[in-house]
C-alpha cells in the first residue's frame, strides 16, 4: 500500500496523475486529503487517517509519499506511524514560507518542536528524498544539506516543484519500499 499526501495545492490535477503513476508500483494507493490551512488540526487528522488505512491493509511494508507540504507531513506522520516515507521536494519549513498563505504558520514550528527530539536520527534510512534541480519554489540545495546525513537523496534534472511526472523514479521507490 502507498499512502499519498498532496501538497498545498490540494486540487491540482497533478495529484491524480501521481496516484496513477504510483499504481504501477502498487495497486493499493490511498489518497488522503487534508485542509493545508490548519496545521495542528491537519496533524491530528493525518495521524488518525494514516493509522486507520495501515490497520485496514495487509501490506507488511506500506509507504507514505508526499510532494511539497505533503512531504513535510509524510516524513513526520510516517515516522510517528512507523512506516517508510518517500518525499518529493519537501517543504521543510512551512512556518517560514507559508506566511500570508495560511492563518497560523507558526503552528508548524510548534509541531516541529513537539515532534520527537532529533527524530531524523531515529528515522535514519527510512525516508527516500527526491529533489528537483528545477524547483522554482524552494532551494533544494538547502533541503539536501538538511536531509542528506539521514536519508538517501535522488536528484531529478527536469521536474519542477509540483513534480508532475514521477515515473522515472518508480523503480527506485519500489526498491526502497521492498527493502528491509
Amino acid at each position: 500500500m502507498i499512502i499519498y499526501l498532496h501538497g498545498f495545492d490540494s486540487t491540482s490535477p497533478g495529484n491524480h496523475e501521481k496516484v496513477l503513476q504510483l499504481q504501477f508500483i502498487d495497486d493499493d494507493v490511498r489518497f488522503i486529503n487534508y485542509s493545508t490551512l490548519h496545521p495542528k488540526h491537519d496533524m491530528q487528522h493525518l495521524l488518525k487517517e494514516v493509522q486507520k488505512v495501515i490497520e485496514q491493509s495487509d501490506d507488511p511494508d506500506p509507504v507514505i509519499c508526499g510532494v511539497g507540504l505533503g512531504g513535510f507531513w509524510s516524513e513526520r506522520v510516517g515516522f510517528l506511524c512507523g512506516i517508510k516515507q518517500v518525499i518529493f521536494n519537501p517543504n521543510l519549513h512551512p512556518e517560514r514560507n507559508m506566511q500570508g498563505r495560511i492563518d497560523r504558520p507558526e503552528e508548524y514550528e510548534d509541531i516541529a518542536t513537539k515532534c520527537i527530539e532529533q527524530f531524523r536520527m531515529k528515522n535514519n534510512g527510512r525516508c527516500l528524498v527526491i529533489l528537483s534541480k528545477e524547483d522554482e519554489v524552494h532551494d533544494n540545495n538547502k533541503t539536501a544539506e538538511e536531509l542528506e546525513d539521514y536519508y538517501e537523496v535522488i536528484w531529478d534534472d527536469t521536474q519542477t516543484h509540483k513534480f508532475k511526472k514521477i515515473s522515472q523514479h518508480l523503480q527506485a521507490i519500489k526498491a526502497f519500499k521492498e527493502a528491509n
